[in-house]
C-alpha cells in the first residue's frame, strides 16, 4: 500500500525523492520503495527521516511503533481558548489538504473574516476533487436559539450564522456540500484530510474562548471518535436549499 502519509510530508518539507535520500543518508531506491510501501526503514532511520520532513515517525509509520506510543501521538497539541491557535495553522491544514475538508459549526465566521485566503482555497480545493462538506446551524431550529439564550447575547449567535451563510452560497461553487443541522454542538470540529481541530463548547462561554486540541489520525483513537459525530450530524442535517446557492 502506497504510503500517502509520507509522499505529501515529502512535498510539503519542499524535497523530492532525491532531496530525502540525499539528507537520509540512502538511496534514491529505499526512497521509492518506503513510498510504494515494500519496505519500512530501521528505527533509526526513521527517526531521521522524521526529523528531516518534520513529522513524527509514529504518523509517517504507524504501523512500526507500538499501540501505547499511538495513543499519545495522536494528541498534537492544546490550546486554552481557540484564539490561542495559531492563526497561520488554519490556513496551512485547509492548503495541505488533499481529500477532505469538513466543518461543523453553528457559524465558523471567524474563518470566512480572518482570513482572507479562507473561502478563495476552499473553491480551488474543490474544484481540484476534494470533498467539501459544511454544517451550519439552522436558521430555523430550535438549537440557535437555545445557544442565543445561553449566551445572552440577544440573537448574536443567529446573526453569525446569517452572515456565514451569505458568505459561502454566495461564493462556493456547486461541488461544496453545504447542509444545516440543528443539534446542541458540544464540539465543533474542523478537518483536514488525516487532521482535526476540535474547539470544545463550554456552557456561558462563546467558542472562541474554550479549549481548543488539535488532533492527527494514526490509529484512530480519538480522530475516528469525532469523525463518527461528524456523519452523524451530517446524515441528520438538511441540504441547504439549491435555489439559495
Amino acid at each position: 500500500m502506497v504510503n500517502e502519509r509520507l509522499r505529501r510530508a515529502i512535498h510539503r518539507a519542499g524535497l523530492d525523492l532525491t532531496g530525502l535520500a540525499d539528507a537520509a543518508g540512502v538511496s534514491v531506491k529505499s526512497v521509492e520503495r518506503w513510498i510504494s510501501g515494500e519496505t519500512v526503514p530501521y528505527p533509526r532511520t526513521r527517526y531521521r527521516v522524521g526529523a528531516i520532513v518534520q513529522e513524527d515517525e509514529s504518523y509517517l509509520w504507524p504501523e512500526s511503533v507500538n499501540k501505547a506510543s499511538l495513543n499519545g501521538a495522536e494528541l498534537i497539541a492544546t490550546y486554552p481558548r481557540r484564539t490561542d491557535v495559531p492563526r497561520h495553522l488554519w490556513t496551512e491544514l485547509l492548503r495541505a489538504a488533499e481529500r477532505n475538508v469538513d466543518l461543523l459549526a453553528f457559524a465558523g465566521l471567524f474563518l470566512t473574516e480572518e482570513h482572507g485566503d479562507w473561502i478563495p482555497t476552499l473553491c480551488r480545493k474543490a474544484e481540484a476533487g476534494a470533498r467539501i462538506r459544511l454544517l451550519i446551524g439552522d436558521p430555523g431550529g430550535r438549537q440557535l436559539g437555545l445557544r442565543d439564550a445561553e449566551h445572552q447575547i440577544g440573537g448574536g449567535v443567529a446573526g453569525r450564522v446569517t452572515a456565514v451563510m451569505a458568505y459561502y452560497t454566495e461564493r462556493m461553487p456547486p461541488q461544496v456540500e453545504i447542509r444545516l443541522h440543528d443539534t446542541p454542538l458540544y464540539n465543533s470540529i474542523y478537518r483536514f484530510d488525516d487532521e482535526m481541530l476540535i474547539n470544545s463548547h463550554v456552557y456561558g462561554i462563546l467558542a472562541a474562548y474554550t479549549p481548543t486540541t488539535h488532533l492527527r489520525r494514526i490509529d484512530g483513537a480519538y480522530f475516528d471518535t469525532y469523525l463518527e459525530s461528524y456523519e452523524r450530524v451530517w446524515a441528520s442535517a438538511r441540504p441547504l436549499e439549491r435555489e439559495h446557492r
